[in-house]
């Protein structure tokens, strides 16, 4: 494989453009791919990425050429003339089912040599280890396309992993002089070791009065860091502020709430890796708070027909499987009493009392997933694809 095509349909927020921008960047900068990053939504790839310019239709940023996805969709040269444009790449990824433009669909099958994936939404459902690597015929065009499911087991894809990702975390979580340069950019003083320090990045959330209340009413001081974000207005409304902004300061009992600018993505791991305890939303940040080896609580993206109730029932099956009964207990009862938006002080209280057996559960469950890299088997199966394509025609030519 030589050369990739991602295409990205941003829907909402930030999940789908995270997941591409750090595929993209693993792609090209650790494994030498030629990588187009086509989206049709670049201003949200400028808010994870400063270096992307929002109003440019093609561009360079870290080793991935970024491209606007305009309809209708410009083709492409069928075939690659030096020095011009490449034609479709080797490896074409579909990512969450968005639909490619028709054209590069007929350039793939007349070119015979794209190996076309659908990257998947990420799952813990057990059904997702039975349909990964199935193949899908296009019905019409001599053409086939596989699902690659993102997982928790080794029956799946794995997850987004980049190379030497714990190294980093860990060198700066042994640092001081990092982490105070970590707080000091944020324009704060380092925490003192006796305050509980937490991220709190979610969607709206009617349970989160009811959490404030808990953390400025317990005997542990609490600092809340809250990214700008769809939960920053009732974050301000809880203090009584209707215009919150970046760089605010609010102050309840024993809790203290500073409001952060939306970070990059590299930032937003060095939050993770600074606090105690993270709330992370839908799949990118999900995912990141799992490297970070921290108890998290996760906002699972809501559907209307409640179906991510299951979704998230299955990932607690596994995540808490390895836990004494009082701490699988904590970790359920938090989780569903955030997602169902219920007053969440009892739930809390039984969390934070299991916090040392959480902590030393999230490092082990870290160093586990790590052993299954989405890329490394992407990659693999890639080339397998091509390999056995190319045996077939091989087969037919004698």
């Amino acid at each position: 494989m030589h050369s990739c095509d991602i295409f990205c349909n941003v829907i909402d927020n930030y999940g789908d453009i995270g997941v591409c921008w750090r595929l993209a960047r693993q792609l090209a900068n650790e494994h030498g791919l030629a990588v187009r990053l086509w989206v049709d939504d670049l201003g949200s790839l400028a808010r994870l990425c400063h270096e992307a310019d929002a109003a440019r239709d093609i561009q360079r940023c870290r080793g991935v050429e970024v491209r606007r996805w305009v309809k209708p969709f410009t083709p492409l040269p069928q075939p690659l003339s030096h020095g011009g444009e490449r034609g479709v790449a080797d490896l074409v990824i579909e990512a969450f089912a968005c639909k490619l433009p028709q054209s590069y669909i007929e350039a793939m099958a007349a070119q015979q040599r794209s190996v076309w994936i659908n990257l998947e939404y990420l799952s813990a459902e057990d059904w997702v280890e039975g349909c990964h690597k199935l193949p899908s015929p296009h019905p019409s065009l001599h053409l086939t396309k596989y699902f690659f499911f993102p997982g928790f087991t080794r029956q799946t894809g794995g997850l987004l992993l980049e190379r030497g990702l714990f190294a980093r975390r860990d060198a700066f979580r042994n640092d001081a002089a990092q982490q105070q340069a970590f707080w000091h950019s944020l324009s704060m003083e380092t925490p003192g070791a006796e305050t509980l320090k937490i991220s709190l990045f979610g969607y709206e959330n009617d349970a989160l009065a009811g959490l404030f209340d808990a953390w400025a009413n317990g005997v542990q001081p609490v600092l809340c860091l809250v990214p700008e974000g769809r939960i920053l207005p009732q974050t301000g409304q809880y203090f009584g502020d209707t215009e919150p902004c970046m760089g605010n300061t609010y102050s309840n009992g024993n809790l203290r709430v500073r409001v952060l600018p939306f970070v990059e993505q590299e930032r937003y791991d060095e939050l993770l890796w600074a606090c105690d305890v993270n709330f992370v939303r839908g799949e990118d940040s999900c995912v990141r708070a799992q490297w970070a080896g921290k108890p998290f609580v996760w906002q699972i993206y809501p559907q209307h027909d409640a179906a991510h109730w299951q979704k998230l029932q299955a990932f607690l099956n596994l995540y808490c499987a390895p836990l004494g009964m009082a701490a699988s207990q904590a970790v359920q009862g938090l989780w569903r009493e955030w997602n169902n938006e219920d007053a969440a002080g009892n739930a809390w209280t039984a969390f934070v009392a299991a916090n040392s057996e959480l902590d030393l559960h999230a490092q082990g469950w870290a160093r586990e997933l790590a052993e299954n890299n989405l890329v490394l088997n992407l990659l693999d199966f890639s080339c397998e694809i091509g390999r056995m394509r190319a045996f077939k025609i091989e087969e037919q030519q004698t």
